[in-house]
């Protein structure tokens, strides 16, 4: 059996359902896809550090959900994977992480507009978002699943901001109820796929959550 090593990016807290159920989830899909999977939670300050051998040592990253002791690091760990090959997969705050990382890129902000918003949900609880496909792989992926999904993150894009990164770095492979993209990944980049929401919450055993193993299958073929 194959040995997949995964690095969860966060700060590990036994109080957050969304920690426990990150490693859940990955017990989930290692048993769906027959893998031996090991994950080991990392800090964002100590992912900072890490030199290009450490990190190589990684099948891949996934961004866990905060909250983060050190939120000022998250744009930079964002942009030292942007630089590596493996498989990343975030949900949580770590999306627009992404989308300031890119903006910064593409010098989309010259004179500091804001073009995301900051976290649109209130409060520390969940609300219902509901996935709608719009990519032929996560049509596929939501053909027998409930499109309810629960985000304790939700933000919102700025239209010609979704336009300039669409045309240069990324794919929506999903929008929500708001007409929002809800699920976007990496053109140049085998698996690079980020989401607002928590599928880690709804995974269970006998149903694991199809982003999970998908993430999980990626990294199995990269390894």
């Amino acid at each position: 059996m194959q040995q997949l090593k995964i690095g969860i990016i966060g700060d590990f807290n036994f109080t957050f359902n969304t920690h426990h159920a990150t490693n859940m989830a990955l017990d989930h899909a290692g048993r769906f896809l027959e893998v031996e999977l090991s994950y080991y939670w990392i800090k964002v300050n100590e992912v900072i550090n890490m030199k290009p051998q450490q990190l190589s040592n990684f099948d891949g990253f996934w961004f866990a959900p905060g909250p983060y002791l050190n939120l000022f690091y998250l744009n930079g760990v964002v942009d030292l994977l942007l630089q590596q090959e493996a498989p990343v997969f975030i949900t949580g705050e770590g999306y627009k992480a992404l989308i300031d990382v890119l903006i910064h890129r593409n010098n989309l902000s010259a004179n500091g507009e804001k073009l995301i918003s900051e976290n649109l949900v209130e409060g520390n609880h969940f609300e219902r978002v509901y996935v709608v496909p719009h990519s032929t792989a996560l049509i596929h992926l939501y053909e027998t699943r409930n499109p309810e999904e629960l985000t304790a993150t939700r933000y919102s894009l700025y239209p010609q901001l979704i336009g300039s990164l669409t045309a240069t770095d990324l794919d929506i492979e999903a929008y929500n109820q708001f007409e929002e993209p809800e699920i976007i990944s990496l053109k140049n980049r085998k698996f690079f796929l980020a989401c607002g929401f928590c599928p880690q919450v709804s995974s269970t055993r006998e149903l694991p959550h199809p982003l999970v193993y998908t993430f999980v299958k990626s990294c199995f073929f990269s390894n």
